[in-house]
């Protein structure tokens, strides 16, 4: 009996001191069953935890993400490969499915898997994609297109007009207008009721329910030469959009160039694009702090580079980096969550459990 009121004191000592501390208790599980109305994810392309620690080691201002309460790995193999491309690590997430490289919204067989987006649009949701690349690269063409071949950029930009998203912006207008079949998919978005918007200004002026923002001929530049800050304004601007629907929205951000960084092997590089999605994860939060409804997942496809930090001074805000190779490679990502269901996304899992969760969490069916 003394030792059991000793072991109460200690707890009770240590909740007074620490009010933020959980007391881990086996016979108490965490609430189940908790639901969100909205879902933002950020997928950094290529993002390891090396990369987001040296994003936090060169940051001037706290990482947004240092403030999310549960953090889990995801294990990124592919179905034909122990290390992914992006094609089938978006498409796991987007459609819970391990397909093989090189192949987006597809199994392995080449049929057409449903992504969350398009479950979500059924259901009455709004759905959006933003990203730094080209809208029709591997990992936004993923919770969008059907395609066996991530290459296969024509036909992905058609799977864009088939409905199932109400917004996306980046790069990739050359796909849309200047084409080999000769047809000008915008006139179409147009047609359905997009805004079709070529710049940033023109895409913070329009207040369509629906917007297609072809910001680049192809792919965005790097932040560290001119694009710093343009994916707040994309994130902010779809959160705005998207969230006009009472029913609540899906939307996928992706740092596209943390992995282009890495493949090049320039810790520049890789530092300005990881803390140019903090500053997009702030955006995020911020909507959440006051719709507290919404969740926020930040993940990555798969690691790039084989990236360790081998020297570095959070004082002085530098990082001394070294890459193991330029391929991607198969170690697991860190996986950062908040929001109602966010304690599900602690501990590590198989890539594709993303899918049911978000429908579990939302109430949605297949």
């Amino acid at each position: 009996m003394m030792k059991a009121n000793s072991v109460r004191t200690i707890i009770l000592i240590t909740l007074l001191i620490f009010p933020g501390f959980k007391a881990f208790n086996r016979s108490v599980p965490e609430k189940d069953g908790a639901k969100a109305k909205n879902i933002i994810l950020f997928i950094g392309d290529g993002m390891g935890v090396a990369q987001v620690y040296s994003g936090m080691t060169v940051s001037n201002l706290p990482f947004t993400l240092e403030k999310f309460p549960y953090t889990g790995f995801s294990k990124t193999y592919s179905a034909d490969s122990y290390v992914t491309d992006s094609g089938a690590g978006g498409t796991a997430i987007a459609c819970g499915i391990k397909t093989n490289n090189g192949m987006i919204g597809v199994a392995p067989d080449g049929s057409s898997v449903k992504s969350i987006m398009e479950i979500a649009h059924q259901n009455g949701l709004a759905t959006g994609v933003v990203s730094t690349s080209a809208i029709t690269h591997a990992t936004p063409a993923s919770f969008v297109a059907h395609n066996s071949g991530r290459g296969n950029i024509e036909d992905i930009a058609k799977d864009f007009t088939k409905g199932s998203i109400d917004l996306f912006i980046g790069g990739g207008a050359n796909h849309f207008r200047l084409r080999k079949d000769s047809v000008d998919l915008t006139t179409d978005l147009k047609e359905q009721g997009f805004a079709v918007v070529y710049t940033l200004d023109d895409l913070k002026k329009t207040d369509s329910k629906k917007i297609a923002g072809l910001l680049a001929k192809e792919h965005m530049e790097k932040a560290s030469e001119g694009r710093a800050g343009a994916l707040e304004i994309m994130t902010r601007k779809a959160i705005e959009t998207l969230s006009k629907n009472k029913n609540g929205f899906v939307l996928m951000v992706e740092a596209s160039m943390i992995d282009w960084g890495a493949h090049e092997q320039n810790a520049d590089y890789v530092t300005s694009e990881m803390v140019d999605l903090d500053r997009a994860v702030s955006v995020a939060m911020e909507y959440a702090s006051v719709n507290s409804n919404t969740l926020v997942v930040v993940t990555a496809d798969h690691e790039t580079g084989g990236m360790t930090l081998q020297e570095g001074s959070l004082k002085e805000h530098k990082v001394t980096v070294k890459f193991s190779g330029a391929e991607h490679t198969g170690v697991m990502v860190p996986i950062f969550s908040s929001g109602p269901g966010a304690e599900k996304f602690s501990g590590i899992h198989e890539n594709t459990f993303f899918l049911d969760t978000f429908l579990q969490l939302l109430n949605l069916k297949k």
